[in-house]
């Protein structure tokens, strides 16, 4: 700590959210001026790495991306190449894929509830402090995590970048014996996902409300997990979709100085994807299982179309999504019959295609254009995280300003405030561990203080 004109606190790097960054807030007369998230981890170059490639390598190199949600970038990367190749899967496979995703889903929604998010509700410091007092929970979330990996291995051929996805399918595909056992477990599964549900219901959620529009792709008769088409649902209640295609004229990219990452906006206002943008748009083509369990949750009825804006509360949306995704996986396992081969041919073409997927923390898009023989000539990726920056900036501000206009706080707790602000958002800055180095710059009618 200094004290040269003003006091900057420097704080230890914080575990419980992906990847390394940095929040400075700037506090003038009792209000948040400026709150700057700051991802500093070096750029990875993913895009640049791309091109040159042959249009059948992009799957697995951007399942390098991340270790926590390898499949979306997979199934994205495949639904841009085939889509810039004229290719459409048959429905078989296409079902495979959104039972691979369910297990990712049921995985990371299962490791952001238990191990990151739920400590802040219950007043412990992470994980293991967690485990201390409530044991049997923190092995439920472990076992529905196991469920989620045990997908991933059997579908993928590894739990973390899995190596059987391929363009146009799958290197093989389970057979209906292989997959009996997984139904079984996954039965089990459902028990410990509702009861997730009725956990996480017990929490104290302060009140708050996000104020972004929400960004979330949408697919009438289903929940969408794997394909869809882009829907916004404005903060003023207005709802319009549009074109995959025009994805980059909508969401418009940005670099700014305090960031080694791209802040996005949609025509030019904040928004949000992830759990809560897609229970707004589409949580009415959810199961009647999960919508029984939003009920639960205190969530309201899915059906009457229902929004929740309060961050806090987005812990219930994702243990709900647990309830759906387990369901959806079991209905798939059920009704499946090994398609007549494991994967279509997917010849090259010049041209340019578009693919976007629900991660589990929110829409990804991909964007390829390929030569005639099928080298990468062009690659966009624009993952979650980058797009709710903005978003998650402005509910710090807003956040910070509300408390410190109530109470008069410490650092140590502003900086309390400021993690859990952010971890109701479960950025995924990268694959490591440790995030946030918070500055606090306070000043007092023109004066440092």
């Amino acid at each position: 700590m200094t004290h040269r004109g003003s006091r900057v606190l420097h704080v230890g790097s914080l575990s419980r959210v992906e990847g390394e960054g940095a929040l400075r807030l700037s506090v003038h007369d009792g209000a948040v001026t400026e709150a700057q998230l700051n991802i500093y981890e070096p750029p990875r170059f993913f895009e640049a790495l791309l091109r040159g490639r042959a249009h059948t390598e992009p799957p697995d190199i951007t399942a390098r991306v991340c270790g926590i949600c390898p499949v979306a970038y997979q199934l994205s990367a495949c639904a841009a190449v085939e889509d810039a190749c004229g290719v459409r899967v048959p429905e078989e496979i296409g079902a495979l894929r959104r039972l691979l995703y369910c297990g990712e889903w049921i995985e990371s929604q299962a490791l952001h509830i238990y191990l990151l998010h739920a400590p802040d509700f219950l007043g412990c410091d992470g994980a293991i402090d967690l485990a201390r007092t409530r044991r049997a929970d923190v092995e439920r979330g472990l076992r529905l995590k196991q469920a989620g990996n045990a997908l991933l291995e059997l579908l993928g051929g590894r739990a973390i970048h899995p190596v059987n996805v391929r363009l146009g399918g799958f290197h093989r595909a389970p057979t209906r014996a292989e997959l009996r056992p997984l139904a079984e477990r996954l039965a089990r599964a459902l028990d410990d996902a509702w009861d997730t549900v009725r956990w996480v219901a017990g929490f104290d959620f302060p009140d708050a409300e996000v104020d972004a529009d929400f960004l979330a792709l949408a697919a009438p008769g289903t929940y969408a997990i794997e394909s869809g088409t882009p829907a916004v649902l404005r903060s003023d209640g207005s709802f319009n979709t549009f074109p995959l295609y025009d994805f980059p004229l909508r969401v418009r990219e940005e670099q700014v100085p305090h960031s080694t990452a791209l802040h996005s906006r949609l025509d030019g206002r904040r928004h949000l994807t992830g759990s809560l943008a897609r229970f707004a748009i589409s949580g009415r083509w959810l199961s009647r299982t999960a919508v029984e369990a939003a009920r639960a949750a205190g969530l309201g009825d899915p059906y009457d179309g229902v929004a929740c804006r309060n961050p806090y509360r987005s812990i219930l949306v994702r243990a709900v999504e647990i309830v759906y995704a387990v369901g959806e996986a079991l209905r798939i396992i059920e009704t499946y019959e090994p398609p007549s081969r494991p994967c279509v041919e997917v010849p090259p073409v010049a041209g340019t295609g578009h693919g976007a997927t629900e991660a589990p923390r929110g829409l990804l898009y991909h964007r390829y254009a390929l030569a005639a023989d099928g080298t990468v000539t062009d690659a966009l990726l624009v993952p979650p995280t980058a797009q709710n920056q903005g978003a998650i900036e402005d509910d710090l501000r807003r956040t910070a300003t509300r408390a410190i206009a109530g109470a008069d706080l410490s650092d140590a707790e502003l900086t309390d405030l400021c993690e859990r602000t952010i971890r109701n958002h479960d950025p995924c800055i990268s694959c490591s561990t440790h995030f946030l180095d918070l500055t606090v710059v306070r000043t007092n009618g023109g004066t440092d203080a």
